[in-house]
């Protein structure tokens, strides 16, 4: 018996592939016997010998999986083309469907407008507190990332440029105007904290996020340092600290020198964040530093000026409108950004990981103990072209939280479904973890779009605009693996938050000068190809295998290395040499990487990606020769530079952080 095919066809609709299989596919020679999950194809061949072809099919994560192996040892007549046959028909019969979220009729509810489309998530939302309002927010994530993708040369325009002053003139002017309550919240409470005057605007209500977070204890250290949150303060935000944690992808379908180990990685995100906590403890930073929240509230546009900025927004409760001005706006919007999408001309973001879960409680403990993570986690192969990945990290007492996501390009046609993923989760959640979902508890839901970009430089993303600077998922300078912009912002918030002082200090608020003031990170930039490989490009048929075998291939070796290797790639402090030595190490163990990578990434993203490296050399290069001196250097002289020449001292100090943390040595 010998495997001749393995297909995914892109549908969960596994009976009408049966149907099509059995009834409506005509096979172009010999003779078709029905079996229990497909068919028997048998044929004479010229000798005289009868040879047997075996087709069946299954389902997985809410798709079907067709294989074709020789049911016997003689080869049949014509195998080749009734494989090249048989493959175009299914293609032709079963093709990709990008579905669009069925419009909401007025005065209908969430619950019946998408009960027909997505009945398990419907049925399991009704479960969730405030899930009928969680599920409002998938829809209209969902809706204006569509919107954002679909037409990217005319986004919509937010920023307006006026040279007069402004029309409106409220009674308070603000240093910092804070668009986004999540990660803005953070930033705000240190900018507060360091004298500024703060507003911050959500559009939900303050303290509600539809993310958890997760950091290991150094990660936030940082912040400890910094002075933002004191070590008490970081106690009562953890809700769980686990043992260990699991990277394993699966393997069944992959060749014997692709199949690895489980990779541990007991230092790298195993810190479950209540996000509740640390938004009470970020409200209370701000009203004690007599910063302004003003949540419930939708950004609308803003108007710059050689004065300073207005902001104008809408109260959801009452619509009323609110008018504020600042010297200074952060965008803090993440993936739903109009400002970001209209500075980079509708080309904010080349990927993202549509990403949905919840936490829930009710698993067996004979299933999972709560002690252990599973970092990234794969139960099968491509599925409806994608690659499901899986997250699970304990939570409070008896808690976890499960996310399901999947590495996309960013396509006008295939945005990128949260419903579609909703669905997928609450149907294949048993699949992954063996649980009764009549059993388990809900007590919150979590998505959201996490998005990337592929830098080649520290200029090739605008981040800022006069008066205007974007941090978090909105700059989506961040890591392309595991950490969104929380883990960048914690990582990278004592440069940014001095730069930033700098900058308003001497009223660097031009975008020449706020362009200093980015997490971009030539060490991060590099490691876009991994992520991309990680990524069926829309229309593509791949081996469903292919992205597991690549996975496996990189995460095998990192299991062969010494913890600390693999806790520094995760963690975004991979160097230039540890790099070139893994790079060539996969190479060696998978001469086919590369052409699997050219294949999915394309030749122009290839020459962009040498680009990057061409960065990462450089500034790893400058590294070597300065990073050890330089920076100290540079700020001896500060008494004498900052007085005199203010917009060249942030210069150099940009440069000096970039030094280090541009190869990942910010943190210890």
């Amino acid at each position: 018996m010998q495997q001749l095919l393995y297909i995914e066809i892109p549908t969960p609709q596994v009976a009408a592939v049966k149907t099509w299989l059995q009834s409506e596919y005509q096979i172009p020679f010999g003779k078709k016997s029905v079996a229990k999950h497909g068919f028997i194809l048998d044929r004479q061949n010229r000798s005289g010998a009868i040879a047997q072809l075996s087709v069946f099919i299954w389902t997985l994560q809410r798709t079907t999986y067709l294989k074709v192996f020789r049911w016997t040892d003689e080869v049949m007549d014509g195998e080749k083309e009734f494989l090249e046959h048989f493959t175009k028909a299914v293609r032709q019969a079963f093709p990709y469907e990008f579905k669009q979220p069925p419009a909401i009729a007025p005065n209908q509810s969430i619950f019946e407008a998408l009960a027909e489309e997505y009945p398990l998530t419907v049925k399991f939302f009704q479960q969730i507190p405030n899930g009928e309002y969680d599920l409002n927010r998938v829809y209209w994530w969902e809706k204006r990332w569509r919107e954002s993708v679909k037409s990217p040369k005319t986004s919509k325009q937010v920023i307006f440029e006026d040279s007069q002053a402004n029309s409106v003139k409220p009674d308070v002017i603000y240093d910092i105007v804070y668009l986004g309550g999540a990660l803005g919240a953070i930033h705000a409470a240190m900018m507060a904290k360091l004298g500024y005057r703060v507003c911050l605007v959500e559009r939900i209500p303050f303290g509600r996020m539809n993310r958890e977070w997760n950091i290991s204890r150094a990660e936030f250290q940082n912040l400890i340092d910094f002075g933002l949150f004191t070590k008490e303060e970081f106690e009562l935000m953890i809700t769980a600290e686990y043992v260990d944690g699991f990277n394993k992808f699966f393997d069944s379908n992959n060749p014997p020198h692709l199949k690895a180990k489980v990779l541990h990685t007991p230092t790298v995100l195993n810190i479950a964040i209540d996000t509740n906590r640390l938004l009470e403890i970020c409200s209370k930073k701000l009203h004690q530093y007599g910063a302004v929240i003003c949540d419930r509230t939708e950004f609308q546009k803003v108007v710059i000026n050689d004065n300073g900025a207005t902001i104008f927004a809408k109260n959801l409760e009452t619509d009323a409108e609110v008018i504020l001005n600042s010297r200074l706006v952060i965008d803090a919007m993440g993936s739903a950004s109009a400002i970001a999408q209209q500075l980079n001309a509708g080309q904010a973001f080349d990927s993202v990981c549509p990403t949905v879960g919840a936490v829930l409680e009710g698993i067996d403990k004979h299933v999972w103990d709560s002690q252990y993570g599973d970092v990234l986690f794969s139960h099968g192969d491509i599925s409806r072209g994608r690659q499901l990945i899986w997250e699970l990290f304990p939570a409070e007492k008896d808690e976890l939280t499960i996310y399901l996501f999947h590495y996309h390009q960013v396509h006008p046609e295939n945005a990128g479904s949260l419903l579609e993923m909703y669905e997928d989760f609450f149907t294949i959640l048993p699949e992954y973890r063996r649980c009764d979902m009549e059993k388990l508890t809900w007590k919150k839901a979590t998505f959201g779009y996490i998005t990337g970009h592929y830098s080649l430089n520290e200029d090739s993303k605008k981040c800022a605009f006069d008066r205007i600077l974007a941090i978090g998922d909105a700059a989506s300078l961040q890591s392309p693996l595991v950490f969104t912009g929380f883990g960048s912002l914690v990582r990278n918030l004592p440069r940014l938050a001095t730069l930033l002082d700098t900058a308003l200090k001497h009223d660097l608020l031009r975008a020449d000068d706020l362009s200093q003031i980015n997490a971009y990170q030539s060490n991060i930039a590099v490691t876009w190809l991994f992520s991309k490989g990680m990524m069926v490009p829309t229309g593509m048929h791949l081996p469903p295998e292919r992205v597991n075998s690549m996975l496996n291939t990189f995460f095998g070796l990192l299991a062969d290395e010494p913890q600390p290797v693999s806790d520094r790639f995760i963690k975004d402090r991979l160097s230039w040499l540890m790099f070139n030595r893994l790079a060539l190490i996969a190479a060696f163990k998978n001469p086919k990487l590369i052409l699997w990578i050219i294949e999915m990434a394309g030749t122009k993203d290839l020459l962009k990606w040498l680009s990057s490296y061409g960065a990462f050399t450089r500034s790893s290069f400058a590294n070597a020769l300065l990073g050890g001196w330089m920076p100290q250097l540079i700020r001896s002289c500060q008494a004498l530079l900052e007085p005199s020449t203010p917009r060249l001292w942030l210069r150099l100090l940009s440069w000096s952080y970039a030094l280090n943390y541009s190869v990942g040595k910010s943190v210890d």
